[in-house]
């Protein structure tokens, strides 16, 4: 049976984790081969990522994101063993919970976020770009937020580093557009996941988004997952430097 991913090669930072992971698995329901990233040196996430792509008929690979000499290793890995990589979905990300005082950050927490979140997004694509050109069908999905639509307050580190992802989109589209390697951005809003339990219970982090969006349901791992899909794909053939918001009608830009 083929979906529409089929002879596709996705490569997905931050497979382990919770988005990341419904990410994986809907690309591999639509036909992609998925290569399941997963950070080196923690054995939950190897546990976790193995597990997901022997589920998936993927392959499991490590890198630190923030280190060039281990991203190309993590993409030459996977052209091997699966073919040059077509789509790039970077969802790796250092995020920050709870909120804070933005002058008590440290010039090491700034820089750890930003390295992460940007650097890491950066070379990524960097290291992925040439298999993304020579496949003819190349698509990049990068990972923002609602946050700096917002102006949120109490996490300043992670809200520039999600700012500076829908400007490296816009920027990164016109620059692959000659290639035919199409790039968009995500931003999640409130997505429920074992992380939010830092704002409270499940009730009151439901009644709290309730107030705001739109809609009057959670969001799933499975909505964001929906629409990667559909952007890695040839329905999304004609659409390239957007940000879509998966956000229940929370922010209306």
């Amino acid at each position: 049976m083929t979906g529409p991913l089929t002879g596709r090669v996705v490569l997905v930072t931050g497979a382990a984790g919770g988005i990341g992971r419904a990410i994986a698995a809907r690309l591999a329901a639509d036909g992609a081969r998925v290569a399941v990233h997963h950070l080196p040196g923690d054995a939950a996430e190897e546990a976790t990522a193995a597990d997901l792509a022997a589920r998936l008929g993927g392959i499991a690979v490590a890198a630190d994101v923030r280190d060039a000499t281990q991203v190309a290793g993590m993409v030459d890995q996977v052209r091997e063993r699966l073919g040059p990589v077509s789509g790039l979905v970077c969802a790796a990300a250092a995020s920050v919970a709870g909120r804070g005082d933005w002058r008590q950050l440290t010039a090491g927490d700034w820089a750890d976020v930003l390295a992460v979140n940007v650097t890491g997004a950066f070379l990524c694509v960097q290291a992925a770009y040439p298999d993304l050109v020579a496949t003819g069908n190349g698509a990049i999905v990068l990972f923002s937020s609602v946050t700096p639509l917002l102006g949120r307050t109490g996490n300043l580190h992670y809200v520039t580093s999600k700012a500076a992802i829908i400007g490296m989109t816009r920027s990164l589209a016109r620059e692959a557009g000659p290639d035919a390697v199409r790039v968009n951005a995500i931003a999640p809003g409130a997505i429920r996941t074992p992380a939010e339990a830092v704002y409270g219970t499940a009730e009151e982090v439901a009644d709290a988004m309730y107030a705001v969006q739109a809609l009057r349901r959670r969001g799933e791992p499975s909505d964001v997952a929906a629409v990667t899909s559909f952007l890695l794909g040839a329905d999304a053939g004609f659409v390239t430097g957007q940000l879509l918001v998966v956000d229940g009608g929370w922010v209306m830009p």
